[in-house]
Protein backbone atom coordinates (compact mmCIF):
# COMPACT_ATOMS: atom_id res chain seq x y z
CA UNK A 1 0.00 0.00 0.00
CA UNK A 2 1.43 3.45 -1.20
CA UNK A 3 2.81 5.90 2.06
CA UNK A 4 -0.15 8.39 2.65
CA UNK A 5 1.18 11.96 4.41
CA UNK A 6 -0.49 14.96 5.19
CA UNK A 7 1.22 18.22 5.69
CA UNK A 8 1.66 18.89 9.27
CA UNK A 9 0.14 15.86 10.82
CA UNK A 10 2.21 12.99 12.64
CA UNK A 11 0.98 9.58 13.54
CA UNK A 12 2.20 6.79 15.63
CA UNK A 13 0.32 3.77 15.66
CA UNK A 14 1.27 1.11 18.70
CA UNK A 15 0.63 -2.13 20.59
CA UNK A 16 0.08 -1.53 24.62
CA UNK A 17 -1.47 -4.96 25.20
CA UNK A 18 -5.45 -3.97 25.03
CA UNK A 19 -6.06 -6.98 22.82
CA UNK A 20 -5.20 -10.26 23.71
CA UNK A 21 -3.44 -10.62 19.86
CA UNK A 22 -1.09 -8.30 20.66
CA UNK A 23 -2.00 -6.67 17.54
CA UNK A 24 -1.61 -2.72 17.47
CA UNK A 25 -4.24 -1.22 19.80
CA UNK A 26 -3.58 2.16 19.89
CA UNK A 27 -3.35 5.11 17.84
CA UNK A 28 -2.41 9.03 17.88
CA UNK A 29 -3.00 11.83 15.24
CA UNK A 30 -1.23 14.60 15.75
CA UNK A 31 -1.23 17.99 14.24
CA UNK A 32 1.32 20.66 14.58
CA UNK A 33 -0.66 23.20 15.14
CA UNK A 34 -4.50 23.46 16.24
CA UNK A 35 -6.60 22.24 13.63
CA UNK A 36 -10.26 23.71 13.24
CA UNK A 37 -12.22 20.66 14.18
CA UNK A 38 -16.00 19.09 12.75
CA UNK A 39 -17.35 15.85 14.25
CA UNK A 40 -20.41 13.56 13.53
CA UNK A 41 -21.33 11.02 16.80
CA UNK A 42 -23.72 8.34 16.42
CA UNK A 43 -27.32 9.02 17.26
CA UNK A 44 -27.83 5.60 19.44
CA UNK A 45 -28.86 7.37 23.05
CA UNK A 46 -26.16 5.33 24.52
CA UNK A 47 -22.84 7.22 24.08
CA UNK A 48 -19.37 5.46 25.14
CA UNK A 49 -17.58 7.67 27.43
CA UNK A 50 -15.90 9.12 24.67
CA UNK A 51 -18.28 10.24 22.70
CA UNK A 52 -19.44 12.08 25.49
CA UNK A 53 -16.07 13.66 26.05
CA UNK A 54 -15.46 13.95 22.37
CA UNK A 55 -19.19 16.35 22.26
CA UNK A 56 -17.61 18.80 24.94
CA UNK A 57 -14.85 19.42 22.88
CA UNK A 58 -16.01 19.94 20.13
CA UNK A 59 -18.11 23.03 21.42
CA UNK A 60 -14.48 24.93 20.54
CA UNK A 61 -14.20 23.33 17.53
CA UNK A 62 -10.48 23.38 17.55
CA UNK A 63 -8.50 20.18 18.36
CA UNK A 64 -4.63 19.66 18.02
CA UNK A 65 -4.59 15.57 18.75
CA UNK A 66 -6.99 12.25 18.86
CA UNK A 67 -6.02 9.49 20.82
CA UNK A 68 -7.88 6.25 20.06
CA UNK A 69 -7.85 2.84 21.67
CA UNK A 70 -8.79 0.03 19.95
CA UNK A 71 -10.04 -3.88 21.81
CA UNK A 72 -11.99 -1.65 24.69
CA UNK A 73 -14.91 0.34 23.56
CA UNK A 74 -15.00 2.42 27.25
CA UNK A 75 -18.73 2.11 26.58
CA UNK A 76 -21.85 1.24 29.85
CA UNK A 77 -18.61 2.12 32.39
CA UNK A 78 -20.24 4.74 34.15
CA UNK A 79 -18.47 7.77 35.79
CA UNK A 80 -15.12 5.53 35.59
CA UNK A 81 -15.37 5.58 32.20
CA UNK A 82 -15.73 9.26 31.93
CA UNK A 83 -12.75 9.92 34.20
CA UNK A 84 -10.62 7.50 32.04
CA UNK A 85 -11.18 9.16 28.54
CA UNK A 86 -10.31 12.39 30.45
CA UNK A 87 -7.48 10.90 31.97
CA UNK A 88 -6.28 9.68 29.03
CA UNK A 89 -6.41 13.50 27.39
CA UNK A 90 -4.68 14.66 29.93
CA UNK A 91 -1.55 11.89 29.77
CA UNK A 92 -1.39 12.88 26.10
CA UNK A 93 -1.90 16.51 26.30
CA UNK A 94 1.46 16.08 28.84
CA UNK A 95 3.19 13.42 26.49
CA UNK A 96 2.66 16.48 23.34
CA UNK A 97 2.78 19.15 25.43
CA UNK A 98 -0.37 21.13 24.39
CA UNK A 99 -3.80 21.28 26.56
CA UNK A 100 -6.14 18.29 27.42
CA UNK A 101 -9.12 20.44 26.38
CA UNK A 102 -7.10 19.85 22.38
CA UNK A 103 -7.16 16.07 22.67
CA UNK A 104 -10.21 14.23 21.35
CA UNK A 105 -10.41 10.53 22.82
CA UNK A 106 -11.71 8.31 20.75
CA UNK A 107 -12.24 4.11 21.59
CA UNK A 108 -13.77 0.79 20.04
CA UNK A 109 -14.05 -2.98 20.94
CA UNK A 110 -15.78 -4.79 23.93
CA UNK A 111 -18.30 -2.89 25.96
CA UNK A 112 -19.09 -3.03 29.50
CA UNK A 113 -14.80 -3.34 30.07
CA UNK A 114 -13.75 -0.53 32.05
CA UNK A 115 -10.31 0.91 30.10
CA UNK A 116 -6.99 -1.29 30.86
CA UNK A 117 -5.67 2.26 32.25
CA UNK A 118 -2.21 1.52 32.86
CA UNK A 119 -1.69 0.53 29.97
CA UNK A 120 -3.06 3.38 28.05
CA UNK A 121 -0.74 5.71 29.92
CA UNK A 122 2.19 3.22 28.63
CA UNK A 123 0.66 3.32 25.20
CA UNK A 124 0.70 6.82 25.04
CA UNK A 125 4.02 7.65 25.97
CA UNK A 126 5.09 5.53 23.51
CA UNK A 127 3.29 6.61 20.83
CA UNK A 128 4.15 10.48 21.11
CA UNK A 129 7.67 8.69 21.38
CA UNK A 130 7.24 7.25 18.09
CA UNK A 131 5.08 10.00 16.08
CA UNK A 132 6.09 10.42 12.25
CA UNK A 133 4.65 11.87 9.16
CA UNK A 134 5.15 8.54 7.84
CA UNK A 135 2.77 6.81 10.21
CA UNK A 136 -0.07 7.08 9.12
CA UNK A 137 -0.91 3.38 7.70
CA UNK A 138 0.20 2.13 11.06
CA UNK A 139 -2.34 3.98 13.19
CA UNK A 140 -4.84 3.35 10.74
CA UNK A 141 -3.88 -0.54 11.45
CA UNK A 142 -4.37 0.54 15.33
CA UNK A 143 -7.66 1.67 14.80
CA UNK A 144 -9.18 -1.55 13.86
CA UNK A 145 -11.05 -4.58 15.77
CA UNK A 146 -12.96 -7.10 13.56
CA UNK A 147 -11.78 -5.88 10.46
CA UNK A 148 -10.19 -8.04 7.98
CA UNK A 149 -7.83 -4.89 6.51
CA UNK A 150 -7.10 -1.23 7.13
CA UNK A 151 -8.84 1.47 5.23
CA UNK A 152 -7.81 4.58 3.75
CA UNK A 153 -8.58 6.87 1.05
CA UNK A 154 -6.87 9.86 0.03
CA UNK A 155 -7.69 12.94 -3.26
CA UNK A 156 -5.89 16.45 -3.36
CA UNK A 157 -7.73 19.47 -5.45
CA UNK A 158 -6.76 23.01 -5.88
CA UNK A 159 -7.84 25.58 -4.14
CA UNK A 160 -6.86 29.17 -5.58
CA UNK A 161 -3.87 27.49 -7.05
CA UNK A 162 -2.39 25.78 -4.33
CA UNK A 163 -2.97 22.25 -4.06
CA UNK A 164 -4.33 20.40 -0.97
CA UNK A 165 -4.33 17.00 0.33
CA UNK A 166 -7.36 15.02 1.99
CA UNK A 167 -6.65 12.02 3.53
CA UNK A 168 -9.11 9.56 5.67
CA UNK A 169 -9.01 6.09 7.97
CA UNK A 170 -11.44 4.22 9.08
CA UNK A 171 -12.86 1.37 10.75
CA UNK A 172 -16.04 -0.72 10.85
CA UNK A 173 -16.90 -3.95 10.56
CA UNK A 174 -20.11 -5.21 12.17
CA UNK A 175 -23.27 -3.17 13.16
CA UNK A 176 -23.25 -0.82 10.38
CA UNK A 177 -26.36 0.86 9.34
CA UNK A 178 -27.20 4.90 8.14
CA UNK A 179 -26.16 7.54 10.59
CA UNK A 180 -22.94 6.34 11.06
CA UNK A 181 -23.14 2.98 13.03
CA UNK A 182 -20.63 1.40 13.87
CA UNK A 183 -17.34 3.36 12.48
CA UNK A 184 -14.44 5.67 13.86
CA UNK A 185 -13.06 7.82 10.71
CA UNK A 186 -10.88 10.50 10.69
CA UNK A 187 -10.48 12.55 7.39
CA UNK A 188 -7.15 14.89 7.46
CA UNK A 189 -6.68 18.22 5.27
CA UNK A 190 -3.97 20.78 4.90
CA UNK A 191 -6.37 22.95 3.74
CA UNK A 192 -7.40 26.04 5.65
CA UNK A 193 -11.12 26.29 6.07
CA UNK A 194 -13.65 28.36 8.40
CA UNK A 195 -15.28 25.98 10.99
CA UNK A 196 -18.87 26.49 9.65
CA UNK A 197 -17.61 25.35 6.06
CA UNK A 198 -15.98 22.71 7.64
CA UNK A 199 -18.97 21.48 9.29
CA UNK A 200 -20.84 21.60 6.29
CA UNK A 201 -18.51 19.45 4.00
CA UNK A 202 -18.68 17.06 6.42
CA UNK A 203 -22.71 16.62 6.84
CA UNK A 204 -23.11 16.87 3.11
CA UNK A 205 -20.51 14.55 2.15
CA UNK A 206 -21.38 12.52 5.65
CA UNK A 207 -25.11 12.24 3.94
CA UNK A 208 -24.35 10.78 0.59
CA UNK A 209 -21.36 8.17 2.01
CA UNK A 210 -21.88 6.96 5.68
CA UNK A 211 -25.56 7.58 5.59
CA UNK A 212 -26.02 5.16 2.64
CA UNK A 213 -24.65 2.20 3.86
CA UNK A 214 -25.78 -1.15 6.00
CA UNK A 215 -24.35 -4.32 6.63
CA UNK A 216 -26.92 -5.61 9.35
CA UNK A 217 -29.10 -2.60 10.09
CA UNK A 218 -27.18 -2.81 13.61
CA UNK A 219 -26.23 0.53 15.62
CA UNK A 220 -22.98 1.30 17.88
CA UNK A 221 -22.45 3.41 21.65
CA UNK A 222 -18.98 4.28 19.77
CA UNK A 223 -19.53 5.78 16.08
CA UNK A 224 -17.60 9.26 15.25
CA UNK A 225 -16.77 10.90 12.09
CA UNK A 226 -14.08 13.85 12.98
CA UNK A 227 -12.82 16.29 9.79
CA UNK A 228 -9.32 18.12 10.97
CA UNK A 229 -8.29 21.13 8.80
CA UNK A 230 -4.79 22.59 10.04
CA UNK A 231 -4.35 25.25 7.61
CA UNK A 232 -0.06 23.78 6.80
CA UNK A 233 -1.66 24.58 2.37
CA UNK A 234 -1.91 28.29 3.03
CA UNK A 235 -4.34 29.00 1.59
CA UNK A 236 -6.96 31.55 2.15
CA UNK A 237 -9.43 30.16 4.65
CA UNK A 238 -12.30 28.29 2.54
CA UNK A 239 -15.46 30.05 3.46
CA UNK A 240 -18.96 29.21 3.51
CA UNK A 241 -20.63 29.31 -0.22
CA UNK A 242 -17.40 29.75 -2.31
CA UNK A 243 -16.55 27.97 -5.03
CA UNK A 244 -13.76 26.62 -2.91
CA UNK A 245 -15.93 25.00 -0.75
CA UNK A 246 -17.61 23.32 -3.50
CA UNK A 247 -13.98 22.06 -4.65
CA UNK A 248 -13.25 20.51 -1.43
CA UNK A 249 -16.26 19.06 -0.95
CA UNK A 250 -16.51 17.19 -3.75
CA UNK A 251 -12.79 15.93 -2.99
CA UNK A 252 -13.61 15.04 0.73
CA UNK A 253 -16.78 13.18 -0.67
CA UNK A 254 -14.91 11.14 -2.62
CA UNK A 255 -12.61 10.11 0.08
CA UNK A 256 -15.89 9.48 2.22
CA UNK A 257 -17.38 7.43 -0.59
CA UNK A 258 -14.13 5.29 -0.91
CA UNK A 259 -13.98 4.91 3.01
CA UNK A 260 -17.72 3.74 3.43
CA UNK A 261 -17.98 1.47 0.25
CA UNK A 262 -14.70 -0.11 2.01
CA UNK A 263 -16.15 -0.21 4.98
CA UNK A 264 -19.37 -2.64 3.68
CA UNK A 265 -17.02 -4.64 1.70
CA UNK A 266 -15.25 -6.12 4.69
CA UNK A 267 -18.43 -6.18 7.04
CA UNK A 268 -18.32 -9.61 9.36
CA UNK A 269 -18.96 -12.60 7.05
CA UNK A 270 -19.40 -10.67 3.68
CA UNK A 271 -18.16 -11.48 0.73
CA UNK A 272 -20.19 -8.92 -1.81
CA UNK A 273 -21.06 -5.26 -1.61
CA UNK A 274 -24.34 -4.74 -3.74
CA UNK A 275 -25.23 -1.00 -4.79
CA UNK A 276 -29.28 -0.96 -4.71
CA UNK A 277 -29.90 2.13 -6.68
CA UNK A 278 -33.48 2.98 -7.17
CA UNK A 279 -34.74 5.36 -10.15
CA UNK A 280 -37.84 6.62 -10.71
CA UNK A 281 -39.29 7.88 -7.77
CA UNK A 282 -41.02 10.84 -6.90
CA UNK A 283 -38.42 12.23 -4.47
CA UNK A 284 -35.13 11.16 -2.96
CA UNK A 285 -36.47 10.33 0.64
CA UNK A 286 -38.83 7.92 -0.85
CA UNK A 287 -36.29 6.49 -3.26
CA UNK A 288 -33.30 6.03 -0.12
CA UNK A 289 -36.78 4.67 1.51
CA UNK A 290 -37.09 1.96 -0.74
CA UNK A 291 -33.54 1.30 -1.02
CA UNK A 292 -32.86 0.68 2.66
CA UNK A 293 -35.60 -1.47 2.72
CA UNK A 294 -34.30 -3.85 0.01
CA UNK A 295 -30.85 -3.26 1.41
CA UNK A 296 -31.39 -4.38 4.88
CA UNK A 297 -33.62 -7.49 4.30
CA UNK A 298 -32.05 -10.25 5.69
CA UNK A 299 -33.69 -12.71 2.85
CA UNK A 300 -32.31 -10.42 0.43
CA UNK A 301 -29.18 -10.55 1.48
CA UNK A 302 -28.72 -14.31 2.26
CA UNK A 303 -30.26 -14.88 -1.56
CA UNK A 304 -27.24 -12.54 -2.24
CA UNK A 305 -24.83 -14.86 -0.41
CA UNK A 306 -26.17 -18.22 -1.94
CA UNK A 307 -26.19 -16.00 -5.70
CA UNK A 308 -29.50 -16.79 -5.72
CA UNK A 309 -31.43 -14.30 -7.95
CA UNK A 310 -34.90 -14.51 -5.86
CA UNK A 311 -36.24 -11.22 -7.06
CA UNK A 312 -39.68 -12.18 -5.21
CA UNK A 313 -37.46 -10.90 -1.98
CA UNK A 314 -36.61 -7.74 -3.42
CA UNK A 315 -40.29 -7.27 -4.78
CA UNK A 316 -41.35 -8.00 -1.25
CA UNK A 317 -38.65 -5.29 0.62
CA UNK A 318 -40.31 -2.77 -2.06
CA UNK A 319 -43.43 -3.67 -0.95
CA UNK A 320 -43.29 -3.22 2.57
CA UNK A 321 -40.88 0.09 2.33
CA UNK A 322 -43.75 2.18 3.11
CA UNK A 323 -44.04 4.19 0.00
CA UNK A 324 -46.58 4.44 -2.30
CA UNK A 325 -45.92 2.50 -5.72
CA UNK A 326 -47.69 0.40 -8.08
CA UNK A 327 -46.04 -3.18 -8.61
CA UNK A 328 -46.81 -3.25 -12.58
CA UNK A 329 -44.84 -0.28 -13.29
CA UNK A 330 -41.60 -1.63 -11.31
CA UNK A 331 -38.51 -2.71 -13.18
CA UNK A 332 -35.42 -4.82 -11.72
CA UNK A 333 -32.26 -5.55 -12.80
CA UNK A 334 -28.67 -7.11 -11.63
CA UNK A 335 -25.87 -5.12 -13.81
CA UNK A 336 -28.62 -4.65 -16.93
CA UNK A 337 -29.43 -8.67 -16.48
CA UNK A 338 -33.96 -8.19 -16.19
CA UNK A 339 -35.26 -10.28 -13.30
CA UNK A 340 -38.54 -8.21 -13.33
CA UNK A 341 -40.23 -6.15 -16.01
CA UNK A 342 -43.49 -4.02 -15.23
CA UNK A 343 -44.04 -5.85 -11.82
CA UNK A 344 -43.57 -9.29 -13.88
CA UNK A 345 -40.93 -11.94 -12.88
CA UNK A 346 -39.04 -13.16 -16.20
CA UNK A 347 -37.26 -16.75 -15.09
CA UNK A 348 -35.83 -16.95 -18.54
CA UNK A 349 -33.25 -14.71 -17.09
CA UNK A 350 -32.27 -16.86 -13.88
CA UNK A 351 -29.18 -18.45 -15.19
CA UNK A 352 -27.28 -14.68 -15.93
CA UNK A 353 -28.87 -13.39 -12.98
CA UNK A 354 -27.10 -16.11 -10.98
CA UNK A 355 -23.67 -15.14 -12.61
CA UNK A 356 -23.97 -11.71 -11.58
CA UNK A 357 -24.78 -12.42 -8.13
CA UNK A 358 -21.67 -14.49 -8.10
CA UNK A 359 -19.63 -11.44 -8.84
CA UNK A 360 -17.66 -9.49 -5.97
CA UNK A 361 -19.54 -6.35 -6.31
CA UNK A 362 -22.49 -5.76 -8.70
CA UNK A 363 -25.69 -3.24 -8.86
CA UNK A 364 -28.99 -3.90 -8.01
CA UNK A 365 -31.72 -1.25 -10.43
CA UNK A 366 -34.71 -0.76 -9.01
CA UNK A 367 -37.20 1.36 -11.50
CA UNK A 368 -40.19 2.60 -9.90
CA UNK A 369 -40.98 4.56 -13.03
CA UNK A 370 -42.91 7.64 -10.60
CA UNK A 371 -40.96 10.08 -11.02
CA UNK A 372 -37.34 11.66 -11.51
CA UNK A 373 -35.40 11.52 -8.76
CA UNK A 374 -33.12 8.63 -7.16
CA UNK A 375 -30.83 7.60 -4.78
CA UNK A 376 -28.19 4.53 -3.92
CA UNK A 377 -27.45 2.88 -1.09
CA UNK A 378 -24.23 0.15 -0.79
CA UNK A 379 -24.83 -3.23 1.49
CA UNK A 380 -23.62 -6.10 1.86
CA UNK A 381 -24.33 -10.22 1.38
CA UNK A 382 -24.76 -11.88 4.77
CA UNK A 383 -23.26 -15.84 5.33
CA UNK A 384 -22.15 -17.74 7.84
CA UNK A 385 -19.06 -16.30 9.37
CA UNK A 386 -21.15 -13.27 10.82
CA UNK A 387 -22.99 -15.73 13.12
CA UNK A 388 -20.32 -17.18 14.07
CA UNK A 389 -17.83 -13.73 14.53
CA UNK A 390 -20.89 -12.47 16.62
CA UNK A 391 -21.71 -15.29 18.91
CA UNK A 392 -18.77 -14.94 20.48
CA UNK A 393 -17.27 -11.79 20.42
CA UNK A 394 -16.76 -11.38 23.95
CA UNK A 395 -15.84 -14.69 24.63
Amino acid sequence: MARVTVPGFKFAGIACGIKKSRKKDLAVIFSERPATAAALFTTNRVKAAPVLVGLKRMKRGVLQAVVVNSGNANACTGSQGLGDAEAACREAGLRLRIEPKLVFPSSTGVIGIPLPTEKMRRGIQEAAKKLSLKSFLHAAEAILTTDRFVKVATASCLLKGRRVVIAGMAKGAGMIAPNLATMLVYILTDAAVERRCLDAILRRSAEETFNRITVDGDMSTNDTVLFLANGFAGNSPVRRGSREERVLGQATQRVMKELAVKLVGDGEGTTKVAEIRVDGSRSVAEAKKVAFAVANSKLVKTAFFGADPNFGRIMAAIGYAGVGIQPERIDVSFDGVIVVSKGVGINSTERAAARVLRRPSFTVRIHLHHGKRFASVWTSDLGYEYIRINSAYRT
